[in-house]
């Protein structure tokens, strides 16, 4: 898949999920095979003014590339001046978001709100394209209502502003992720413009991946929440793509991907505030495995990276599993 001077591997996208889109997750994606990774979404009012909380989610590796960033915000010119930072940190691509429909990003007039004020919408584009070299995409929503009528005046607004690239989430801001997604709106932005369109929503399968792009017609598959604690399904949807068996990971497999994520969390984030996170994400990998309650109730407390360790030994053993620890 080609956006801009970018050429991704392939046409599977890791989508910007707040809080989770970090580092690990990241690269858990990249070795699955997926051919280009997002952010969680960064506010850029804090790039702007020096935050090191927010700064820190810049933080990349080697391994993930290519690498798009997306940001939030409403202001032309400090969008373009965290665009342009963006750019510095070497990141790939340049992502805006116009999709996040939490209140109170709402009532700073960015995310979902910038696709019913479009003449805002485009001056925060222009100023954005202008300030970067590196492509740029946006991720919108149907809009306001389920109808998709703005998703196709904010995607030719994107591609007139020199915009390289659209991803399309078909459900209204009043949706959130409620509901089925409508398809049909991808369809539709994808014979409104001729910037590659990536299609996002009610991926909870490989299989339904390859019936998006059926249906549709897009360029690329986004996948978000099917990806949490089962970056396989990227190798899944590729393996089908061409035909091949879809792979399905045996529960050693899965644990193995859970040490991963541990070891790569405490590289990333230091031992003790991986540690804390771990006591709810490691629940992820174990969903619809044997003994998983009794799993989560174990890592309830764990505040090191031994700890944790032990914990998924033990688990592993109450499967029979063998695990590589």
């Amino acid at each position: 898949m080609k956006i801009g001077s970018l050429n991704a591997d392939n046409f599977t996208v890791l989508a910007p999920l707040a809080g989770i889109s970090n580092l690990p997750m990241r690269l858990q994606a990249k070795r699955a095979g997926c051919g280009l990774v997002y952010s969680e979404m960064i506010s850029a009012n804090g790039l702007v003014h020096g935050s090191a909380k927010t700064v820190q989610l810049l933080c990349s590796s080697p391994a993930e590339k290519p690498l798009a960033v997306q940001i939030f915000g409403s202001e032309p010119p400090i969008m373009a001046d965290a665009a342009r930072m963006v750019q510095e940190s070497g990141a790939d691509l340049v992502d805006i978001n116009f999709g996040c429909a939490v209140r109170k990003i709402l009532k700073s007039k960015a995310g979902c709100a910038l696709m019913r004020d479009p003449l805002l919408a485009g001056r925060i584009l222009a100023a954005v394209r202008k300030a970067v070299t590196i492509p740029l995409t946006i991720k919108i929503r149907s809009g306001w209502e389920s109808s998709g009528t703005q998703a196709l005046e904010i995607a030719r607004i994107a591609q007139d502003c020199g915009v390289d690239a659209v991803a399309v989430h078909p459900r209204s801001a009043s949706q959130g992720f409620r509901g089925s997604a409508d398809w049909s709106v991808i369809a539709a932005v994808k014979n409104a413009v001729t910037i590659p369109v990536i299609g996002n929503g009610d991926v909870t399968a490989a299989p339904d991946a390859l019936r998006m792009l059926t249906a549709t017609g897009c360029d690329g598959v986004m996948v978000g929440r099917a990806a949490i604690g089962n970056p396989v399904i990227f190798s899944q949807i590729l393996a089908l793509a061409h035909g091949r068996p879809m792979p399905v990971p045996d529960d050693g497999q899965r644990i193995e991907t859970m040490v991963g994520y541990l070891r790569d969390s405490v590289q990333h984030f230091g031992e003790v505030n991986a540690c804390r996170m771990m006591r709810s994400r490691l629940c992820w990998f174990v969903k619809g495995m044997r003994n998983a309650a009794q799993f989560r109730q174990s890592i309830r407390l764990v505040d090191s990276e031994k700890e944790a360790l032990e914990q998924i030994r033990q688990y592993a053993e109450s499967i029979c599993v063998q695990p590589m620890i």
